[in-house]
């Protein structure tokens, strides 16, 4: 039998009992629409966990004190004998290949202005955070660079300013933090949310008026710029070379953008495939359908099978309709499933813009494979068994 009759005939026997074949798809149909949905989300996540963790840019690295693997979280605890201090920064900062590094302090206070007053997140960093951050200062201008005994200044985010201060302009006003006065000499432009932290809800004070008010000797981290066209290695090498000689011993971990950004696209990579092998569950379920389906059509079709022996069809030929059959119909479920998942995917980016979705079309067209190879492997036993069958008996059956 020729190919093209073969397939004609396949797809006649799917058409001609549509209700069956529908039924049969069915199962395929929800499982690479699970897959498509499922790791759509993940690579969305993906992506935009990364855009978040970049958005400061790549060409960072970050000092900690103690000799421990960290990933820049910042309040971890400090165990080092010796604590990072202002001096660090400004020698780091004449370290060669660096452009400019700022201290950073972490603590939550109340802050108070006039008769308002919240808390909030406040950071103790340096004067180059703007450029080590890539942060513009919308009005005003940014705290002044580091000095023995700095003046008590403040930054306010975005979003707080608006809060304390409504409409009104907060430059030159004092606030209160904690116990201690501080005037208000900037405000920041919106930034947003980095990883559930809020950059607008933030406010800026001297990294050594932050060791202050929240009773530390240590700073948390250093951050550090580097120039783009310099190799991390080098810059990572004459960093630890300036903080081994002024502290006597490696008693700090330097951590690179670069190490951050590897963990994380390790650790969403295998969440990515966590949610595909969830929605494979129901690939494997639609494979168990096309299985019994086969099974059944076999059974139905045993004088069918006993005519086309009968007029001189091979033992191959009977295989080869019955595993065509299997798969034009993991074809046509794996096809709608994708047209299927993809359309939800794009209604859930429609209706709900905070929920991050990519479609993964590496794992799409993998699912679409993985439902051929279902048929094909659902389809062998039972068009063995039409194979085997023989003519006389296959005639006889009815």
């Amino acid at each position: 039998m020729r190919y093209a009759d073969l397939l004609s005939l396949s797809y006649r026997t799917v058409i001609s009992h549509k209700l069956r074949s529908s039924l049969t798809a069915l199962g395929l149909i929800i499982g690479i629409a699970a897959v498509v949905i499922l790791t759509s989300i993940g690579r969305g996540i993906h992506t935009f966990v990364l855009a978040e963790f970049t958005q400061f840019g790549t060409n960072l690295i970050s000092v900690h004190p103690g000799k421990t693997t960290t990933f820049g979280v910042s309040g971890a605890s400090i165990s080092t004998v010796r604590p990072l201090v202002i001096a660090d920064v400004v020698s780091l900062s004449k370290v060669e290949n660096i452009i400019a590094a700022s201290p950073m302090v972490q603590g939550n206070a109340r802050i108070e202005a006039g008769e308002k007053q919240r808390r909030t997140n406040v950071l103790g960093v340096g004067a180059a955070v703007p450029e080590i951050w890539k942060i513009k200062v919308v009005n005003g201008r940014f705290l002044p660079k580091e000095e023995s005994n700095p003046r008590a200044f403040a930054v306010l985010g975005n979003k707080l300013a608006a809060e304390l201060f409504g409409t009104a302009s907060p430059l030159g006003q004092r606030i209160r933090i904690g116990s201690d006065r501080f005037r208000v000499v900037g405000v920041m432009e919106k930034k947003g949310q980095m990883i559930g932290f809020d950059m607008d809800d933030t406010i800026y004070i001297p990294a050594a008026k932050a060791l202050e008010l929240f009773d530390r000797e240590s700073l948390m981290e250093i951050h550090l710029l580097y120039k783009s066209n310099t190799a991390v290695e080098r810059v990572e090498k004459a960093i630890k070379r300036n903080l081994i000689a002024r502290h006597g011993r490696e008693d700090f971990t330097i951590v690179t953008q670069n190490q951050m950004l590897k963990s994380m696209d390790s650790i969403l990579n295998i969440l990515t495939l966590a949610v595909a092998a969830l929605g494979s569950i129901s690939l494997l379920v639609g494979s168990v359908g096309i299985l019994t389906i086969m099974t059944i059509a076999v059974s139905e079709r045993i004088s069918e099978i006993g005519l086309l022996r009968a007029v001189g069809a091979e033992r191959r030929t009977i295989f080869q309709l019955f595993l065509c059959e299997a798969l034009a119909l993991s074809a046509a479920g794996g096809l709608c499933g994708v047209l299927l998942g993809i359309t939800i995917v794009q209604i859930l980016d429609a209706a709900l813009p905070a929920l991050p979705v990519e479609l993964a079309w590496a794992y799409i067209v993998a699912a679409f494979m993985v439902s051929l190879l279902i048929g094909i492997a659902a389809g062998v036993a039972p068009a063995m068994k039409a194979a085997r069958l023989e003519p006389l008996e296959a005639l006889r059956a009815e």
